[in-house]
This record gives C-alpha cells, sequence and structure tokens, in this order.
C-alpha cells in the first residue's frame, strides 16, 4: 500500500509572491502518478499518496512545479509519524493560547548555526521557543506579525525552514490521519 505523505511549500502564495495554483498543482501531481492528491490552504500544503521514496518524490515534485509554474520552492516531506511527533513534543501543547500563538518551523537539515543569544534578545517577556535539529517551536501569545523573534529567525538560524501554525499542522495530520 502507498505511503501518506505530506508536502509543504516554503514560501508560496504569501504576499504575493510564487504563485501556485494548488488546482493546477493537484492536477499536475495526479497526472505523475501520486493518488488521492488533497490541499489545504493556498500556502503550500499538499497531502497524497506515493510508492516512490522520499528523494525521488522530492525530486520529483520540484521538476513538476518549476517546468509547470515557472518556480522552484524548497519542498519538505514529512510523514505522518513525524508530524505526530511533532505535536506529541510540542512544548507549548499545554498553554493557553494555542492554535495561531504557536508555530513549527521545519527545517529541511539540522542548522548550521543558531544564535540562541539572539533569539534571546529579540524575544519578548511573553514568548518562549524550542529548538531542535528538525524544528522550532515558537510560542507568540501576542501573534507572529507582533513577534520580532519571528521577523529576524533568518538571522539566529542558519537552515532551510518553512513555518505553520499549530492549527495548520493540526488540520495537516487529521487529513493524513484520514488519508491513512
Amino acid at each position: 500500500m502507498s505511503k501518506v505523505w505530506i508536502c509543504l511549500f516554503r514560501g508560496i502564495n504569501v504576499g504575493g509572491n510564487n504563485k501556485l495554483s494548488m488546482k493546477e498543482l493537484t492536477k499536475v501531481m495526479l497526472e505523475a502518478g501520486m493518488t488521492e492528491v488533497k490541499t489545504y490552504i493556498a500556502s503550500g500544503n499538499v497531502l497524497f499518496r506515493s510508492d516512490l521514496a522520499e528523494a525521488t518524490l522530492e525530486a520529483l515534485i520540484g521538476d513538476l512545479v518549476e517546468t509547470g509554474f515557472g518556480l522552484r520552492p524548497s519542498i519538505f516531506l514529512i510523514t505522518l509519524a513525524h508530524l505526530e511527533k511533532v505535536l506529541a513534543e510540542n512544548p507549548f501543547r499545554d498553554h493557553e493560547h494555542k492554535g495561531k500563538a504557536q508555530h513549527v518551523f521545519f527545517f529541511k537539515a539540522p542548522p548550521s548555526k543558531v544564535d540562541r543569544d539572539l533569539l534571546d534578545s529579540l524575544k519578548a517577556d511573553s514568548e518562549a521557543y524550542e529548538v531542535t535539529d528538525e524544528l522550532m517551536y515558537l510560542y507568540a501569545p501576542e501573534g507572529i506579525g507582533r513577534s520580532k523573534m519571528s521577523e529576524k529567525i533568518g538571522r539566529a538560524i542558519t537552515a532551510d525552514m518553512t513555518a505553520r501554525n499549530l492549527n495548520t499542522v493540526e488540520t495537516l495530520k487529521d487529513m493524513a490521519t484520514a488519508l491513512s
């Protein structure tokens, strides 16, 4: 039986940049042999089934997007088991503010640099974070738009990363569970 994958694109349909039609993406992925392709909101979240290996899928999806849409965003392929682990290990899961107050930054590979002093200097009193080799959890109850840490995270952490709020991560887990 084919495996369920969650594919996160970095920087898609954000601020009017890197336009990618989810409807068209679904079509080209189905034509390329992936099955049960489903998208969630327009910011580059796709779930599907495939028998192909992770590296093969990543290259194939990258080629499909580049050929069909003229851009090659970073692609993060995640399994349901990994997403469940991310949620179970969330150090802020019991905090009062959930949903959009909590974000997960997924890393493609372990960061080459994590400047904790810079993160700490940018962190508001109400904020908290935890960084691992795979991701960063950010608790920002005042909102990510007001977070100086979130705004400058690329200066403090050198890694290819993409972020999703907790509501999105939980919805993707539910959608992947339904496909399993």
